[in-house]
């Protein structure tokens, strides 16, 4: 195979902030700090990346594809993205295990349960 997943675009009206927000959510480090194309890493070396680019409208409607994630304490995960300025967002989920955020733009995303031990 000789695809390699270099990383996930996101739109954003301020690709700058957007891409900082994600970087301290994630930890990542910022490779490029263009105002336009702004773009975090796990590591400076490492794949896939983020890239946030400009665009002049706000999002619309629920998105199409969105990131899930697994953290270790689910609880202190959510309570910590909501500190640093992410909200919950219903999107018809209704109850379920994980945790439906939305980030400083509106773009969602799931906050998984542990996994469960075999």
């Amino acid at each position: 195979m000789t695809l390699e997943w270099e990383q996930v675009i996101v739109d954003a009206l301020d690709p700058v902030a957007l891409g900082r927000w994600w970087a301290e959510a994630l930890g990542w480090v910022v490779v490029s700090n263009d105002p336009d194309e702004y773009e975090i890493r796990p590591a400076p070396d490492r794949l896939p990346g983020l890239l946030f680019v400009h665009v002049p409208e706000r999002k619309q409607g629920k998105n199409r594809l969105h990131l899930d994630f697994r953290p270790v304490d689910q609880r202190a995960e959510v309570s910590r993205l909501l500190s640093l300025g992410a909200r919950h967002a219903d999107v018809g989920q209704g109850e379920q295990a994980w945790v439906t955020l939305a980030d400083p733009e509106g773009n969602e995303f799931c906050v998984l349960a542990a996994r469960r031990s075999p």
